[in-house]
């Protein structure tokens, strides 16, 4: 597959209006991937106009990206691939759109996701799953499967998602791209739709690491919109590779993980060591506990965020005779199975009784987790894991068990318990051809850092 990188977009010589015209032509010839929601095209065209005669201009001007459909942006609605949102017009844009907009960039369209973030695999969207970019018949992997597919099949150099537990970097090493998890209130979460509060965080997916410094740079910095967002610390350039101190997880190697992609994985190791780093392994002993926590403590926020969503207030609003009857049916026409099983899930560990027995226990066990990676990165610079424990796996082969999903996500969910920054970098593919990415860590604000360090062993390739 091509790969063309946003300096190419604007360095080709084309107009804007070419350009972004070739990306909504490539975006209506993608549709048995399911990636696209909504075309912004009307909105696109007359941007890329404004750019072409220099009314709009900045370091993105005339690049068209999509939007994963959970940010609010203007030119299309914002389903957050639900029917509950299937018509909302949102009557504002998203920080991190706004950001990308003042710098000429032109967004042509919203694309697919699992209903609210909610999944692993972009199979719980409302309308369809998005298919996977090298084998239709696997999955996208999830929540920002559309993102991710949409950049690996060259539609648009850049694309936004969201990742509360691994939404970007699973997808991203499912399909080959880069894929970063800032550290948590590195970019406004203002105008996404909320899934929880607590480790929601907005990324990219792009096809080199610089591309993705350069979205990162537009996006970041403080919000008076958000009162998590932190001072701004991107810098203007990559840092340049200096010797670091690596450790390998040991726990995310053994079982339970591919072959394959373990394999993948030490391969990557190795390259970091023929590069002039140390790599030793390590070990970190609350993996196992924190699909545990992350499935009490997001549930538990997934259903305070969702509660507005009632028919009334916001939403869909289904036919009734009575007022408990529009809740009831609004609720359950307005969202998907997975939806429901997180605000059940989540209603119940925060009911009385079972606060303190699950919910508190689960928090006192991030903060366990915390340490433990504080600890790591008194002697570690970076640490090193796969991203998911397999490649791609095939449509439906997970949904009828929502426990074997959860497990996938054992090693992108301790990063975002610990607001930690995560870039999934493409390292190798299985056997039969499907990309395998690797996860490089960092504390927090070393963003950067783990990019730089990305751009090198690519540049050795």
């Amino acid at each position: 597959m091509s790969k063309t990188t946003i300096h190419e977009y604007i360095t080709d010589g084309r107009s804007a209006v070419q350009r972004v015209s070739e990306a909504l032509e490539k975006a209506k010839a993608s549709r048995e991937y399911d990636i696209f929601i909504n075309l912004t095209e009307q909105r696109a065209l007359e941007r890329a106009r404004l750019v072409d005669e220099g009314k709009l201009t900045g370091r993105l001007a005339g690049v068209p990206f999509a939007l994963k459909d959970n940010f609010m942006a203007f030119g299309a609605p914002t389903t957050a691939a639900s029917h509950m949102l299937e018509t909302f017009t949102s009557p504002v844009q998203a920080e991190a759109v706004e950001r990308l907009e003042a710098e000429g960039a032109i967004c042509i369209g919203k694309v697919n996701l699992d209903a609210f973030a909610h999944g692993g695999s972009t199979e719980n969207s409302a309308f369809g799953p998005t298919k996977n970019a090298v084998d239709t018949s696997r999955v996208a992997g999830g929540s920002s499967g559309g993102s991710a597919v949409a950049v690996a099949l060259d539609i648009v150099p850049f694309t936004l998602g969201s990742d509360t537990g691994g939404s970007i970097r699973q997808p991203a090493s499912f399909n080959g791209v880069y894929g970063i998890k800032p550290t948590y209130g590195a970019v406004s979460r203002y105008g996404v739709v909320a899934m929880a509060s607590s480790t929601d965080t907005v990324g990219c997916f792009a096809h080199t690491p610089a591309d993705v410094d350069l979205v990162m740079s537009v996006i970041a910095g403080q919000d008076d919109k958000d009162m998590t967002t932190l001072a701004d610390y991107w810098q203007p350039t990559l840092p340049e590779s200096k010797p670091l101190k690596i450790g390998l997880i040991r726990e995310t190697l053994g079982e339970g993980t591919d072959e394959e992609v373990a394999a993948v994985t030490r391969e990557y190791a190795q390259k970091l060591e023929e590069a002039g780093h140390t790599v030793e392994e390590v070990s970190l002993k609350m993996l196992a506990y924190t699909p545990g926590m992350y499935y009490i403590i997001i549930p538990a926020e997934v259903s305070s965020n969702l509660a507005r969503y009632d028919g009334i207030r916001y939403g869909n609003r289904a036919e009734a005779t009575n007022l408990e009857d529009v809740y009831r049916y609004s609720r359950d026409q307005g969202f998907e199975a997975e939806n429901k099983r997180r605000i059940m899930m989540g209603s119940y560990v925060l009911s009385s009784g079972y606060f303190d027995a699950y919910y508190m226990k689960a928090q006192k066990a991030r903060a366990l987790l915390i340490r433990e990676f504080n600890a790591l990165f008194q002697q570690y610079d970076v640490l090193v894991s796969p991203v998911a424990p397999t490649p791609a796996f095939k449509l439906g082969a997970k949904t009828h068990d929502p426990v074997q999903m959860y497990q996938a996500d054992l090693m992108t969910i301790p990063v975002s318990l610990a607001g930690l920054p995560g870039v999934s970098v493409p390292a190798g593919t299985s056997k039969d051809g499907l990309p395998i990415g690797v996860q490089l860590i960092g504390p927090m604000q070393s963003d950067q850092q783990l990019l730089g360090l990305a751009q090198a062993i690519e540049g050795e390739r």
